[in-house]
């Protein structure tokens, strides 16, 4: 196993600044000469040169033009660098029970285009990414994008399933020919409502998705958590009903068997609701249908006791609740947080802000995203800790960055 030299990283993470530095002035500057770029970022010619040689070969710039337009006098015409509208630079895609998302960002980190496709819960894995893989296709397609300068891909999925993950990994690699980053699909989400915070780069936050599934992550001192083998925030999966129903990990009882939406629609059609889907079940939730209302209770009375277990251990100054649950079932955060107060109080602990997720379904490849984004101080040393596996791909990312 060949590991890259500590001051190889180094200069890689310096030239990634400085890659990352002439994107945002042409980002935000438009068209501009070498030279002009050299002056507003402070590089000397020479090494722009370089990094604008590597960023034309890349395809994340394209030479606009010329200045010749706008030159008085006599001298060789100074060619214009400006962002390759059609590169698409880095992917998230996050493949959930029943759907997969996909997001595309630009070289200046703007979401370009992105799309959805769903698919039955029981479809199989190799299926999946065939999902995925026809989703981004006709993504790029419909928006005019290519990948010639694709900087990474990041993969959220549902579960904690290492081969799996392996699986992934290794499928989009071999299909997109770049570094690709898995990991769980909710602790990508939980990175991006961290960011949509102020104290998204500083604060500390729990964050868990009530879907078909329910998952979660943490941000701890600005920083996404893995956790030692990559389960951290794994709360659907605590057990909270002793003899409970079978979960899908193999354990009886766990807060996914009977806060997801699935055991939602069947506890509630069990006690006489007309529920088959989430549609359903929102209507008899804001009809006040009792079978509905009293599942719903029930969830989230466990949720909040999960969550106030966590928030006790943790101290996050926010709890996050997202997925299906809180739009259709909005009163569900402030039931979890009255749960939350009433067991922080008794210990007197400070409380933390409970709130209802800010980001749509596209939270987990957004997410996904910003994982690519080094820069970001919420990822700092992350791709260290998500590399357990195979210690040699954080070496890898580095090197690539």
């Amino acid at each position: 196993m060949t590991y890259v030299s500590r001051s190889a990283t180094v200069q890689a993470l310096v030239r990634r600044t400085h890659e990352q530095r002439v994107l945002a002035v042409l980002r935000e500057r438009g068209a501009m000469s070498r030279a002009q770029i050299a002056a507003r970022v402070g590089l000397s010619r020479t090494t722009l040169s370089e990094i604008t040689a590597e960023l034309i070969g890349r395809g994340a710039v394209v030479v606009a033009r010329t200045d010749l337009d706008l030159r008085q006098g006599s001298g060789r015409p100074a060619e214009l660098l400006a962002l390759d509208p059609g590169a698409g630079q880095f992917v998230g895609v996050d493949l959930g029970h029943s759907r997969v998302r996909v997001v595309i960002a630009d070289a200046a980190h703007e979401v370009v285009a992105s799309g959805v496709h769903a698919y039955a819960a029981s479809t199989p894995w190799p299926d999946r990414l065939a999902a995925g893989f026809d989703l981004l296709d006709r993504v790029a397609a419909e928006h005019g994008l290519h990948f010639g300068a694709l900087q990474g891909v990041a993969v959220g999925v549902a579960g904690p399933d290492a081969s799996m993950r392996r699986q992934v990994r290794d499928a989009f690699a071999d299909r997109l020919g770049a570094p690709v980053l898995v990991d769980n699909n909710t602790r990508f989400a939980a990175l991006a409502e961290a960011m949509s915070d102020e104290e998204g780069a500083t604060g500390d936050l729990a964050y868990v998705r009530v879907s078909e599934g329910i998952g979660g992550g943490l941000v701890i001192g600005g920083r996404l958590v893995p956790g030692g083998r990559g389960g951290a925030g794994e709360f659907g999966h605590v057990r909270v009903v002793e003899d409970g129903a079978r979960c899908r990990c193999g354990k009886h009882g766990c807060l996914e068997t009977v806060a997801s939406i699935g055991a939602l629609l069947a506890q509630a059609s069990r006690a006489g609701a007309q529920v088959v889907d989430g549609d359903d079940l929102g209507r008899a939730i804001a009809e006040g249908e009792p079978a509905a209302l009293a599942a719903v209770d029930r969830a989230a009375d466990l949720l909040g006791r999960v969550l106030a277990d966590a928030a006790l251990m943790l101290s996050p100054a926010r709890v996050v609740i997202g997925g299906q649950l809180p739009v259709l079932a909005p009163y569900v955060v402030d039931r979890v947080a009255a749960i939350i107060a009433t067991e922080l109080e008794a210990v007197g602990t400070g409380l933390p802000t409970v709130r209802a997720a800010r980001l749509d379904d596209e939270d987990g490849a957004r997410g996904a995203i910003a994982a690519l984004y080094h820069q970001s101080p919420l990822l700092a040393e992350y791709d260290l800790a998500s590399s357990a596996e195979r210690p040699d791909d954080a070496e890898t990312w580095r090197a690539r960055a």
